[in-house]
């Protein structure tokens, strides 16, 4: 199979990739999606599919090298980086640890917070005119402390996200038990985030895809790409295993592999894959009535009516496609620690995926420096389920030659240069 002509060519099927495809179809673009497997395979299928404008602030920030030292030689640590002699890691070690300050992190922060908030409106729009079947639900989303020293010392939370319009709630113990039955006694406190929404995540791609297909756009599946031809300053061919493609316009959207293909264009984009695990139960009795991240720990946990997840933990170790059972264990281990039914009856699956993550913890969206028809929208690491739709919409915009609607420059490839 050849498309000799096409229009808007997106490279990778996953959230990002098909919600470029959406919003393009809206602007009258013919679209065709290449995905190496099926849609929604990747990293969104396992996560536990919150919506979180609370997530504002980015991860660089004061005192996170410190502990990340602490943790280098912890198999189980929340953020685990195996020690290995890997250029491409140390250089993006440096360039995340340059950025753990104040002023980076209010500067983050503020950049990212209005993506957030305006992506949670378009996708509950979406949910809502096109009737996406993925058990969303607009109810928030619980910070919960055990320690009340380190409760004390999140008070930051409230400033950070009162200064960019994301609304925040704090519980001290008796309020967050209150909120929360299956919460074990004790808890030192807390905090609602309203803004917060969730959505089965393999469920959302599933529909975007249903939504894509029906507007017109093909989803070629099971085309792993082998390589791409540059012609000049534009993207040429395209050669898969399914045949070989061109597009007027190309995007590429291929999450953590995106540096792996750039690279044969000349192209650095300095992400590191961030492997995250999740374990899938059915419902236990007592449900957590919200989804939560159990802070000391770095668990998320999310209930839907089909099912109940623990889930994050970040493993900087390349492209390691091994399942490591450690990690979780420690999943379980910590859910214990706050939770009066920690793990459902029965476990339905085990799985792991690599988050795209950049230095400063921002999108890379925009024009390819050097080319002219390639744009780039990857690199969103934990928050590609919750950047999904404002990205579609940006890109839309981008190639359809108006001003996007929010500024693209703080999210340039060209920063990295």
């Amino acid at each position: 199979m050849a498309d000799a002509g096409g229009d808007v060519l997106i490279l990778g099927g996953g959230v990002i990739g098909l919600a470029c495809a959406w919003y393009l179809l809206g602007e009258g673009r013919q679209v065709t999606v290449l995905e190496q497997g099926q849609p929604g395979h990747g990293a969104s299928h396992g996560n536990c599919g919150t919506l979180t404008p609370s997530h504002a602030p980015p991860l660089p920030m004061p005192g996170l090298v410190g502990s990340a030292l602490k943790w280098m030689f912890k198999p189980d640590a929340p953020l685990r980086i195996r020690p290995r002699l890997d250029p491409a890691l140390l250089r993006w070690l440096f360039g995340f640890a340059g950025r753990c300050n104040w002023d980076d992190f209010r500067r983050g922060t503020a950049l990212k917070a209005p993506l957030l908030l305006r992506s949670c409106e378009l996708i509950a729009g979406l949910v809502r005119d096109h009737g996406l079947d993925c058990e969303y639900r607009h109810d928030g989303t619980l910070y919960v402390y055990r320690d009340a020293a380190a409760f004390a010392a999140s008070a930051w939370l409230l400033d950070a996200l009162g200064a960019v319009g994301v609304p925040v709630e704090r519980l001290d113990g008796a309020a967050l038990a209150a909120c929360e039955p299956a919460l074990l006694p004790g808890m030192a406190g807390g905090y609602r985030h309203p803004a917060d929404a969730h959505l089965r995540p393999d469920r959302y791609v599933a529909e975007l895809a249903r939504i894509v297909r029906e507007a017109g756009g093909v989803i070629q599946t099971d085309a792993r790409i082998e390589s791409i031809e540059r012609d000049g300053r534009r993207i040429g061919r395209v050669r898969t295993t399914r045949g070989d493609y061109t597009g007027r316009e190309v995007v590429l959207a291929l999450g953590a592999w995106s540096p792996l293909l750039a690279r044969q264009l000349g192209l650095h984009l300095p992400i590191q894959p961030g492997k995250g695990y999740s374990i899938t139960y059915a419902r236990p009795a007592l449900c957590p009535r919200l989804p939560m991240v159990l802070r000391e720990r770095s668990v998320c946990v999310t209930a839907w009516s089909s099912g109940y997840r623990l889930g994050s933990t970040m493993e900087f170790s390349g492209y390691d496609a091994r399942l490591n059972r450690v990690r979780l264990d420690a999943l379980r281990a910590r859910a214990a620690e706050y939770l009066r039914e920690p793990e459902g009856p029965t476990v339905e699956q085990t799985w792991y995926g690599w988050r795209p993550m950049t230095p400063d913890d921002q999108p890379i969206l925009g024009r390819a420096p050097g080319l002219d028809n390639l744009t780039l929208a990857t690199g969103h690491g934990m928050l590609g389920v919750t950047l999904s739709a404002v990205t579609g919409q940006l890109i839309a915009e981008l190639l359809s030659g108006r001003a996007p609607s929010l500024d693209l420059a703080p999210f340039s490839p060209a920063r990295f240069s």
